[in-house]
């Protein structure tokens, strides 16, 4: 196959978890070029030969994305997509085929794939394509949280509600959005910059204390009339969201 070049720079040196790609391609050459290219840009790549254990895996293990080409034997390429899609339909999938017709195209889109590339193509290409995807999907996700929750306090992001053991507490605008900010990041000490940052959107200016005056605002609608005190501070350093905090509480 043409045009597949393989020497690409790491994408993210510090990525502690790469995204696991699932790879369903017969073609053992083509293969293991993709797959060299793929973990070159830093991505975990497992693979299947044919439409059948592409299937088997994909419903296995949790990937971040698949890439398989449509003439597969056992199972083609456009059953195995239709059928992920059916199952997993938050799994992104880009398909590669040597047919690039338009008609060949919309085939593949009908079929649930996300992205479509005709071959002969550049890994690097993939990879942009791939990233696009991963990042599409994963703000896609997030968009579809609509209730926090933690050690008993519920909040509705889209009815602007919160409650606390089933007992309804009603928060100010800010006050909701300090503690929507605290329960994204429960269990890490946050600064009163980037609460003020985050919240506010605002650069803190030290010689106020209005971050301090809304979290005991926050303390008194939110622990006052719970036994299991949840937010605490740590002297010198910021708030925390946490059951059981015991060093530095106030």
């Amino acid at each position: 196959m043409k045009n597949i070049t393989s020497s690409l720079p790491p994408q993210n040196p510090s990525h502690i978890l790469m995204p696991h790609i699932l790879l369903v391609e017969d073609d053992d050459r083509l293969s293991k070029l993709i797959t060299k290219g793929l973990q070159e840009a830093e991505f975990e790549v497992s693979t299947a030969y044919d439409g059948s254990t592409g299937l088997k895996l994909a419903l296995q293990k949790n990937y971040d994305l698949v890439v398989t080409d449509i003439v597969l034997p056992k199972k083609d390429g456009l059953e195995f997509c239709n059928e992920i899609k059916a199952l997993k339909p938050n799994l992104p999938v880009v398909m590669l085929t040597a047919l690039g017709t338009t008609d060949d195209k919309l085939e593949g889109f009908d079929a649930g794939a996300d992205d479509y590339m005709t071959k002969p193509f550049e890994i690097r290409e993939l990879v942009a394509r791939i990233n696009v995807l991963l990042k599409r999907f994963s703000q896609q996700r997030q968009q579809k949280i609509f209730v926090l929750k933690y050690e008993g306090i519920e909040m509705s992001l889209e009815q602007k509600t919160v409650s606390r053991d089933h007992i309804s507490i009603k928060l100010t605008p800010k006050e909701f959005n300090l503690l929507k900010f605290m329960m994204e990041n429960s269990e890490k000490v946050l600064s009163r910059s980037e609460i003020a940052e985050k919240v506010w959107e605002t650069h803190f200016d030290t010689g106020t204390n209005f971050i301090d005056v809304y979290i005991n605002y926050l303390r008194k609608k939110i622990d006052k009339d719970f036994e299991n005190k949840l937010i605490h501070t740590k002297a010198g350093m910021g708030f925390i969201l946490k059951k059981d905090y015991e060093t530095g509480n106030s």
